[in-house]
């Protein structure tokens, strides 16, 4: 695979993170795979909530975590929704043990806690790293209104320097909008540790 590019996001509240997916799946397709990662508590359900929203699938959007995987229809003709809970699974045979490649092809899969166990499966994804503010900087770690910092690495021929500038420039906009009551700003790194391309003003369970 191709050295990622990165773009990471500062969001100030919930509804800014699911903003921030919203934006996102406007520039999804069939065959995309998203892998979540980040601590309990850092809004990666709240993403994935986002993430449905934009794509327009049928809801509600919620952690698969007891089912493992979710398949959310699409109510407007576009790519389904897979939703994975990789937290209980031992690792990728497990994984393979789903056999999510059978619908892949027609869906935009989401894998929670799915680093190092699902990338195998094609040869591009997308991974979004959802942090919360640092233990002495929060008055309250679990809090979903807090700040929080999304990190996505794109990686792979499908999220070439054309697409990651096209989606750069879209979380730009939205991080800019004042209804986000996000605090910093939007940058992207191309590979490992290029300077900032752009920078704009500018979550709930795991």
């Amino acid at each position: 695979m191709s050295a990622g590019h990165e773009i990471v996001v500062r969001t100030g509240t919930a509804q800014g993170t699911r903003r921030a997916a919203l934006a996102l799946a406007g520039h999804l397709r069939r065959g995309d795979l998203l892998v979540l990662d980040g601590p309990l508590g850092a809004g990666k359900t709240t993403f994935t909530q986002g993430l449905g929203e934009g794509l327009g699938v049928r809801g509600p959007v919620a952690s698969p975590t007891f089912v493992i995987a979710r398949v959310h229809p699409s109510l407007v003709g576009g790519p389904q929704l897979v939703h994975v809970d990789a937290y209980r699974l031992a690792g990728a045979f497990d994984i393979d043990d789903l056999d999510l490649e059978t619908e892949m092809d027609d869906a935009v899969t989401v894998v929670e806690w799915g680093r190092d166990r699902v990338e195998h499966l094609v040869d591009s994804h997308l991974r979004v790293v959802l942090q919360r503010p640092d233990e002495g900087d929060a008055e309250d770690p679990e809090n979903p209104e807090e700040p929080r910092t999304l990190t996505l690495t794109a990686t792979g021929p499908r999220w070439d320097e054309a697409a990651v500038a096209a989606l750069a420039q879209e979380l730009a906009a939205v991080a800019a909008d004042a209804d986000l009551q996000a605090r910093a700003g939007t940058e992207v790194r191309s590979g490992a540790g290029a300077a900032p391309a752009d920078r704009d003003r500018t979550e709930e369970e795991s």
